[in-house]
């Protein structure tokens, strides 16, 4: 600690002003450290900042400095570590580090709340689950289930964590009444996570030679070193990375693993916890603020051993971290599209170079970017190219659907196929990725699209409940009666989304249970961890979605998928669009067959002959993803070069772009060498989104450092500039959409 009173304190301040401010400290504070929450007047506001560093010497006048006002900790929140890496973040996407730093902590303590651990309820069972307890609720599964989980954590379980596991307070109000649990409110004791003697609650599965070999080269050095895990979809990574965390929790340390969508995150921490006794944090934004600050304490306080987090969590602080696992690493879910646009998987590589601990990337479709690291032999690139146990890769299969008359989107051969699976007792899962009813609603007599008030868009037809729905802007409005053009009544929808499919699919098959899974049906808390529960029965359903359904799931029952419209992303004018589309195709095909019954993938399309398509079905990933390198080397794009993406809105379509064009004429004077492009500005895809114009340019390089450079004139240019309120301004470094 250091004493403060003749010092001056750096303050990190959350505006887009990219500096520090000086401060003095409190009168009553003698001992303060970098790291620590301060409360701050600014203007005619008080706001919370972060002491950034403690200096002997300020550029202003010491009687010209306000004085913090108040300071909420008495240790810092922000460790040396988080703080490197926020710097870093800082300085590479060319953000603000006062909002960087701001970002790094739970919304309650960015509000000025107190960092305490809350009293918590625990329900206990009333007695051990014996015989007769277990016949007298053979019919209440829910509470039996309830009970068995309760067994296994005789310490008592929160409300919040029955509800990961699919264990509702109603469920827990029946057994209370029955006298079968107890619920008392104590104070939360923060036991540290090594205190347990055996971190293990469940014996590990036998692994195979290829998956053994996979876990020794992640356990080789406790050091930083980065791994690629690239192994098929159903090979048994989830098996590898939960060894790897015992031999790491083992030796005292903290594991964080990143998952891309909270949609995971019940059935990853079900498993966790079943596997492993100490305390297994979450964080993800389905949490309300108070449950993420309890999780966000649990982790920071060495409470949990392991934390399972989305993006966000990269920023969590976790003193004794051993082990950072980014599973799905080539999911686009990690890059944040607003504020900081930061890539959670590369700020985990550099977390884990301050950390000097591994960090494995882990996916069965790795992006270019990391496949090009691991060639270059800057990843250990560790491969398992079979499935674990008895299962086998799923059979692809192009259905050519060209002149076939369609059963509203399905052709007949595949409904006989679905027929054939459902009638042997097992599961199909019909994938689209268009949520909705129809993508647009068009009048039959003139032509007439409904389109988007505010944006470049048509919007789309739901029907549960009935609006009109723009999935941009979110704006919303009656289903109209007429065409607003000619006042014709013959309004009719065109293309289909999950909400049409799921009424085909019922009046095709009406005697099995349809299951949707989609944004819309999965927006109450806990929906999901519901819907997943209902398919593990084993019991004969149709299991219908969009990309929710593709990352990571375990449909042990699933034998067949079909792919209804796979042709959408083959013309993408997006240059990644190739390989989102081939990585989506073969994530979701791996869903297929993962137990002992072979599993088949039936993909409909148009475009039967496309070499993607064809090379998808009949060679493994890795010629895939060789073809496209090619293509970016001839093109330069990355994984082969370095952009950044200048983006303006305002409600003015010039305004964005004659300060674009200004921009360009500054950085071409500054830049003589040619190393650096400067392409545009030119309209976004989309021009006009929620009422504002938008314009683009591209900054495109061989070399980062030059590309930083450039970067970095041009954010002082910017922010130099007095632009109009309406006009907006932000900087993508990396960015993984061109939308």
């Amino acid at each position: 600690m250091t004493s403060c009173d003749d010092n001056y304190l750096s303050i990190a301040i959350p505006t887009p002003l990219r500096q520090m401010f000086d401060y003095l400290p409190p009168d009553s504070e003698a001992n303060l450290q970098p790291g620590m929450r301060v409360q701050v007047p600014f203007g005619p506001r008080k706001l919370v900042g972060i002491i950034e560093a403690i200096k002997p010497e300020s550029d202003y006048p010491r009687e010209k400095l306000r004085k913090v006002s108040a300071v909420p900790d008495q240790t810092p929140l922000i460790p040396r570590d988080i703080m490197e890496l926020c710097r870093w973040a800082s300085s590479y996407y060319h953000y603000s580090l006062g909002e960087t730093l701001l970002q790094a902590l739970p919304k309650a303590l960015r509000q000025g709340k107190p960092a305490t651990r809350e009293k918590i309820a625990l329900w206990k069972p009333t007695a051990p689950l014996d015989e007769a307890i277990t016949q007298s609720l053979k019919r209440a599964h829910k509470q039996l289930k309830a009970l068995q989980w309760l067994e296994k954590y005789p310490e008592g379980l929160s409300e919040p964590e029955l509800r990961e596991v699919g264990i509702s307070k109603t469920v827990l109000t029946q057994l209370q009444k029955k006298q079968r649990v107890v619920v008392r409110e104590i104070e939360r004791v923060d036991r540290h996570f090594t205190e347990y003697a055996n971190p293990l609650r469940q014996e590990p599965l036998t692994l195979n030679a290829k998956q053994a070999f996979a876990l020794k080269g992640i356990l080789a050095c406790p050091s930083f070193h980065p791994v690629l895990l690239d192994g098929v979809t159903g090979s048994g990574k989830t098996e590898v990375y939960l060894q790897a965390i015992e031999a790491t929790l083992k030796a005292g340390k903290q594991v964080l693993v990143l998952i891309p969508e909270i949609g995971l995150t019940p059935q990853t921490v079900r498993r966790f916890r079943s596997r492993f006794s100490v305390p297994v944090a979450c964080l993800h934004s389905g949490l309300s603020d108070g449950e993420r600050l309890q999780g966000w304490l649990a982790a920071s306080r060495t409470t949990a051993g392991v934390l399972i987090a989305t993006r966000s969590g990269i920023f969590t602080p976790l003193p004794k971290l051993g082990l950072i696992i980014v599973d799905e690493e080539h999911d686009n879910s990690y890059k944040q599209q607003d504020s900081l646009r930061y890539n959670a998987r590369d700020l985990a590589i550099y977390r884990a170079k301050i950390a000097d601990c591994p960090v494995v990337l882990g996916s069965a479709t790795p992006s270019l970017e990391t496949l090009v690291n691991a060639r270059k032999g800057r990843y250990s690139h560790l491969e398992i190219n079979s499935r674990a146990g008895h299962s086998r890769p799923p059979t692809l299969e192009l259905l050519d659907i060209r002149q076939q008359i369609l059963h509203e989107g399905f052709a007949q051969s595949l409904i006989t196929r679905m027929q054939s699976t459902l009638d042997k007792g097992e599961q199909v899962m019909v994938f689209l990725n268009r949520r909705g009813y129809a993508p647009s609603l068009i009048c039959h007599d003139c032509g007439e699209v409904t389109d988007c008030p505010h944006c470049d868009a048509h919007l789309t037809l739901h029907r549960t409940p009935p609006h009109m729905h723009c999935h941009h802007c979110d704006y919303q409005t009656a289903i109209p009666w007429s065409c607003p053009k000619c006042h014709s009544n013959n309004l009719q929808p065109v293309g289909q989304g999950t909400e049409r499919c799921e009424q085909i699919l019922e009046q095709i098959f009406p005697t099995i249970p349809l299951i949707r899974v989609d944004r819309d049906s999965t927006r109450r808390k806990n929906a999901l961890s519901e819907i997943l529960d209902r398919v593990q029965t084993g019991e004969p359903c149709i299991l219908l979605g969009t990309q929710m359904l593709a990352k990571g799931h375990h449909f042990p029952d699933v034998t067949l998928v079909a792919i209804i419209n796979a042709d959408s992303g083959l013309f993408s004018s997006d240059f990644r669009g190739l390989e989102k589309t081939g990585q989506l195709i073969l994530q979701v095909a791996g869903r297929a067959g993962r137990e002992k019954k072979p599993g088949h993938v039936i993909i409909q399309t148009h475009n039967p002959q496309h070499p993607a398509l064809q090379m998808l079905v009949s060679q493994p990933y890795s010629r895939f993803a060789d073809s496209l390198m090619i293509e970016r080397k001839q093109l330069k794009l990355p994984p082969e070069s370095y952009l950044a993406l200048f983006r303006t809105e305002s409600s003015m379509a010039a305004a964005g772009e004659n300060l674009l064009k200004s921009l360009r004429h500054v950085l071409l004077n500054h830049h003589q060498e040619g190393s650096v492009r400067v392409l545009g500005p030119i309209p976004a895809p989309m021009e006009k989104r929620q009422g504002r114009y938008r314009y683009q340019l591209l900054l495109q390089s061989y070399q980062r450092v030059s590309l930083h450079r450039l970067l970095d004139i041009a954010v002082k240019h910017l922010d130099s500039m007095k632009l109009p309120k309406d006009l907006r301004w932000t900087l993508d470094v990396d960015p993984q959409e061109m939308t």
